[in-house]
């Protein structure tokens, strides 16, 4: 009777598990692995163009921003400009300008990308850091790892993405990356844009 209990229980508790598994990614989940639009979010060694209307002083070319996020602008001195897109930074320009400019104009042009890069890690061909120049998805970032081993879990594979919160506060988010689903378009998840620092893992098949 108690070997029979015991069965029994390790029968559900085995049914609870692949339940678990079979689960589909939470909205959150889907919602983050679909968040990069067309907008690059800056970063250290990216190359700016800023443009304020009717004002050569402070029309700034060719300006770098710093390895700790930050460019310099003349009246209003050090502004942080990481995990800012272009827009959202010549907004944020605009208004800080607005103590000594009515209504300024301020447009922010990325003259060149040097801050978006991805890892490719597991069983493919050339696993590593690849530096980006342009939007990239999952199974592009896989081509240019060469491709998978024959022993790769290509259904098991997941990005590993680091969001960034509040000053001093960020989460590790575990986004499934199924490989037919990409493929196919048919998932929750489609072949979604990466972002700067994310990490595609392919593990090895269990045998």
């Amino acid at each position: 009777m108690g070997m029979a209990k015991a069965f029994i229980g390790a029968l559900i508790l085995a049914m609870e598990i692949s339940a678990v598994g079979c689960a589909g990614p939470s909205e959150a989940i889907i919602a983050e692995a679909n968040s990069a639009n067309n907008d690059f979010v800056l970063g250290p060694e990216d190359v700016l163009d800023i443009t304020v209307w009717r004002s050569e002083e402070l029309t700034q070319k060719g300006i770098v921003v710093r390895p700790d996020g930050y460019i310099s602008m003349p009246l209003i001195g050090e502004v942080d400009a990481s995990w800012r897109t272009a827009k959202e930074l010549a907004a944020h320009i605009a208004e800080r300008l607005k103590e000594y400019k009515e209504k300024p104009t301020v447009h922010v042009k990325v003259k060149e990308v040097n801050s978006y890069y991805v890892y490719v890690l597991g069983d493919v061909a050339k696993p590593g850091k690849f530096q980006l120049k342009s939007h990239t998805t999952v199974l592009q970032a896989i081509a240019m790892a060469g491709g998978f081993t024959p022993y790769a879990a290509k259904n098991n594979m997941h990005v590993r993405r680091t969001v960034v919160g509040a000053p001093g506060h960020s989460k590790e988010l575990k986004i499934p990356a199924r490989y037919d689903d990409l493929l196919s378009g048919d998932g929750d998840i489609k072949d979604f844009v990466l972002k700067t620092g994310d990490m595609v893992v392919v593990p090895g098949r269990a045998w």
